[in-house]
């Protein structure tokens, strides 16, 4: 781990770099979008550039036809805020807790501010880590032992919740409270343990949203390569994307990672 953090404080050491990330930080972009940003670089050194990042897991690439789209993976930088800065510092989670931002309403929906088509747009989440046990046991903490790491809620403040994720075609991720009451986070619509898993879920987002999320894994070097892809579509909020970002960042890069390898068999 800490030749990993070596080499990512390596990648960051460049300004063009720290920059690409700051461009992917707003939203994803393929190379050629990449490079109209640095008309004084060559396009062999952005590619270059990106290469580096890609290796140390920064940045995720997805090849559409001839087109390869890039995505911020900031999942790394999160294990290095845990492992240097939280420790200094009493209120690190603070700004990695977004998601709640999207939840703030009565039963966790946000209300629409507008219902102008300008409003329709669509995000697409994708993030990668490498946590330290088998596939098998990663799968079953994604699914049936979900509620023992997922933090968030939508609930109303000052009401306990749970969870239950039946892994099954049709099966739901569901939150319930009191006696009748409840939130589904997704619907299942395709598995193929304990490789892939795919849902149908609002994830807190309210309205004419299309919102749907994958889990894949694959093995790697012993350890579990953990796939997220997270796409919506429809009146999505301009906060959305960069909250949603942040709150998987936070709940795979930190709880499940720790939850996992803290109980790895």
């Amino acid at each position: 781990m800490e030749e990993e953090f070596s080499t990512i404080f390596k990648a960051l050491g460049h300004p063009i770099r720290r920059r690409i990330l700051d461009i992917l930080k707003q939203s994803a972009k393929t190379t050629g979008e990449l490079i109209e940003f640095f008309p004084e670089v060559t396009r062999y050194s952005i590619m270059k550039h990106l290469t580096i990042l890609e290796e140390v897991n920064l940045v995720v690439v997805r090849r559409a036809g001839k087109y390869r789209h890039n995505y911020l993976n900031a999942v790394p930088l999160q294990e290095m805020q845990n492992r240097w800065v939280g420790q200094y510092m009493k209120t690190t989670a603070n700004s990695l807790l977004n998601l709640r931002s999207v939840m703030e309403k009565p039963g966790g929906e946000v209300a629409m501010k507008t219902t102008n088509q300008e409003n329709c747009s669509a995000f697409r989440i994708e993030q990668e880590l490498v946590i330290d046990a088998p596939r098998e046991q990663v799968f079953k903490a994604l699914t049936e032992q979900a509620g023992q790491w997922w933090e968030f809620r939508i609930a109303p403040k000052g009401v306990s919740s749970y969870f239950t994720f039946d892994p099954v075609p049709g099966g739901q991720f569901v939150e319930r409270w009191r006696k009748n009451e409840g939130a589904v986070w997704g619907t299942v619509y395709y598995v193929n343990a304990p490789e892939e898993i795919r849902l149908h879920g609002h994830l807190g987002m309210q309205g004419a949203v299309n919102s749907s999320y994958t889990y894949r894994l694959l093995d790697k070097d012993g350890a579990t390569l953990l796939l997220l892809s997270h796409t919506a579509s429809g009146m999505i909020e301009a906060d959305w994307e960069k909250s949603h970002s942040e709150g998987w960042n936070y709940l795979l890069g930190t709880l499940l990672k720790n939850f996992v390898e803290k109980n790895k068999s």
